[in-house]
Parts: C-alpha cells; sequence; structure tokens
C-alpha cells in the first residue's frame, strides 16, 4: 500500500513517529510525508527509508491565509499521488486533509486521523467548544478510523462523533530500553544546573507557554518557603521572562532554574526528587512518560491524560487553577515514599512502550482495509 503521513510541522514527525513509519516500511509499504519543514529539515532517517517529502505550507494557526495555500498544495499531492490511506495528526493540517480528501474516498481512499488531544475537553473554555467543537463533528463524518490516545477523548468520540471506527492506543509509546541505558552522575549533572546536590529538586519539562502552567509552582514554592527546595524547568517559549520576573518578585529567583532547550532529560529527570506537570490541557505526555520510566514520583494537574498515567500510587495530583491544592501535593510527595512511588510508576508505564503502541498500530493500519 501507499500512504502519506501528514502533519502541520516536521517537528511533530521527527519527533514521535520514526517507529511508526519504520514498522510500515519493514512490512513493504511506501510512506510518503506532507508537513512544513521551513523551520526544521526532516530527519535523514525518513529518506534512508525510502520517503518523498512534500512541503506544505501549513500554518499553526487556523486563520492564517498560508492555509489556503496549503489546501492547494496537498489537493495537487493526492491528485498525483494515488494513496491507499492517508495518515493526518496535528489539527491545523488534519482540518486541511479531511476537506482536502472527501473526494478522493469516493474511489478507495482510507482516512486515518490520531487526535493528540481534543481542544475541548472537561472543564475547556467555551469558546473552544463552539469553535473546535463543530469542526471535529463535520470532519468526522469523513474520517475512516480516528485514533485516540487517552480516555476521555476516546468515550467522548465513540459517542459523540460520527468516524467510521474509534480506537484507543495510549499514545505513541516510548522507548523504554533506550531510556534503561542512560547512566547518570547525578552530583555532576546538578552541579551542571545550578543546584546544590543535597536540595529538594521538582523538575518540569515543557514549553514556557500559557498551558503548560509552571508559574503555580513558582508559586507554592514561594508559599511553602523551603530554601532547600528547588525548581528547574527544561524548555524555551514565550513565558520566559514573565516566568523570572515571577520568580523575583516572590523572592524564590536562587531556587528557580530556567534550563532552556535540553536534549539530556533523561538525566534530568534522574537527578530531581520529584516530577511536576501542572498542564491545563494534554492529550497523553512523552514527557510525563519518561520521567515515569525513570523512577520518578510525580505532581501532575489532575486533567485528561494525565489521570490515565497517575494515580495515588505513583504521585500525586491537584486542580490546575486551585494553587492551595496544588502546595499540599507538593507538600505531600517531598513527605512520601518517593522510591516506593518511582517503582510504581516504572510498572505502569510498561503498557505505554513503543513496542505495544506499534503492535495495536499494526492491527489498526490492516484491520479491514
Amino acid at each position: 500500500m501507499k500512504i502519506l503521513y501528514v502533519t502541520t510541522i516536521s517537528l511533530t514527525i521527527n519527533s514521535f513517529f520514526k517507529p511508526h513509519i519504520e514498522m510500515l516500511v519493514n512490512e513493504g509499504h511506501k510512506v510518503d510525508i506532507a508537513c512544513n519543514s521551513e523551520d526544521l529539515e526532516l530527519d535523514s532517517i525518513y529518506y534512508q527509508l525510502g520517503c518523498k517529502h512534500y512541503q506544505v505550507d501549513f500554518s499553526r494557526s487556523p486563520i492564517c491565509l498560508e492555509n489556503v495555500k496549503a489546501y492547494c498544495q496537498l489537493k495537487r499531492i493526492m491528485q498525483q499521488g494515488h494513496y491507499d490511506i492517508v495518515h493526518c495528526h496535528t489539527p491545523n493540517a488534519s482540518l486541511i486533509t479531511r476537506l482536502v480528501c472527501r473526494k478522493f474516498r469516493k474511489s478507495g481512499l482510507k482516512v486515518f486521523y490520531t487526535a493528540h488531544g481534543f481542544h475541548f475537553y472537561k472543564g475547556a473554555p467555551k469558546l473552544n467548544w463552539m469553535l473546535f467543537y463543530p469542526i471535529e463533528k463535520f470532519c468526522s463524518f469523513f474520517t475512516d478510523k480516528l485514533i485516540t490516545i487517552n480516555k476521555e477523548d476516546f468515550d467522548f468520540a465513540k459517542n459523540k462523533l460520527r468516524a467510521k471506527d474509534v480506537y484507543y492506543v495510549p499514545g505513541v509509546g516510548i522507548d523504554l530500553p533506550k531510556l534503561e541505558s542512560v547512566d547518570i552522575d547525578i552530583a555532576e549533572k546538578r552541579r551542571e544546573i545550578g543546584v546544590p546536590e543535597d536540595a529538594l529538586l521538582l523538575l518540569s519539562v515543557g514549553e514556557l507557554n500559557e498551558n503548560k502552567n509552571h508559574q503555580i509552582i513558582i508559586k507554592a514554592l514561594a508559599k511553602l518557603k523551603n530554601p532547600d527546595l528547588h525548581y528547574a524547568i527544561a524548555g524555551l517559549g514565550d513565558k520566559s521572562e514573565f516566568l523570572l520576573d515571577l520568580s523575583r518578585e516572590l523572592g524564590v529567583e536562587e531556587q528557580v532554574h530556567l534550563l532552556g532547550y535540553r536534549t539530556d532529560i533523561i538525566e534530568l529527570n534522574r537527578s530531581a526528587d520529584a516530577f511536576c506537570f501542572p498542564s491545563v490541557r494534554e492529550g497523553l505526555s512523552v514527557s510525563l512518560m519518561e520521567a515515569m520510566a525513570c523512577g520518578c514520583a510525580c505532581v501532575v494537574s489532575k486533567i485528561r491524560g494525565n489521570v490515565d498515567l497517575i494515580d495515588e500510587t505513583g504521585g500525586r495530583l491537584f486542580e490546575p487553577s486551585d494553587l492551595d491544592n496544588c502546595i499540599e501535593a507538593i507538600d505531600t510527595i517531598i513527605r512520601c515514599d518517593r522510591a516506593k512511588m518511582g517503582k510504581s510508576n516504572i510498572e505502569k508505564v510498561k503498557s505505554f512502550e513503543i513496542a505495544v503502541v506499534i503492535e495495536m498500530m499494526r492491527k489498526i493500519y490492516f484491520e479491514n482495509v
């Protein structure tokens, strides 16, 4: 079969789908890729696998005029490519792809869509429901296989959307053997990032933006008044100055460490006493799963996706807008048996391992296609 993978930007392909595409190629299928790679080149591994890359000028914003150009570009690709399956990811690219593919489905094309977290969810702003739910409902009528990665989205899609088939797959999968093979000198890693060796270190990994909600941990840090408690964040984003200003304003600037973009996330996880994940919205976080695989006890927001991964045996959950609840969760975690929690998380995350996910995807691809 001939399969086209579509995402808004190349970063998504580079970060998550190498094992998925390798599986398809190894099964004897031709896989091509359509995405916007202006900011980041596609990894060379895809060319080695025989994938053809199409540049499509998708914008991350749904209201950008570039999307009209992207629609036309993708339409030409579909006219020339004669694909059997198109598998789309990320909201904007998936909307455009499913609009383009409507007429091609009449000739036998199958459209797959992986929803990495609907923008409408329990507790989401009304505007999200008013805007994104009608779009997803409409597009679901011309979606053959809708794949969800958390249980809340699966239940909703099964009951409210109109895709021919709806599946639950536990994320994109994580490479547990690779994580287990990383050695770490904790004392040296802490010195490198400016954290005292005997400090209690909380770690977050994620973009510095409004959704990731890092500010609530900084506010909790100030309220806890524990000079031995430090908070490190690995990531880039437009909230960097805001978070630095907030930490200075609250008098905890010596305890907050913005680490920027890092390639040593596994080492950082192993150096931390607990992993904090305070997001307002997630699908199913790879960062959180990696922390679990590294044996971290976790303090996470009580939201879709996170509740699939963390319960009282592996950490503590808090409402993402409730500072007192967050403080209580952190205070509890630093007093608990974190090693026991970490062992529980190592066991739980095995069901999210890449081999498990790939086998589920293999069945979805070739079942009734």
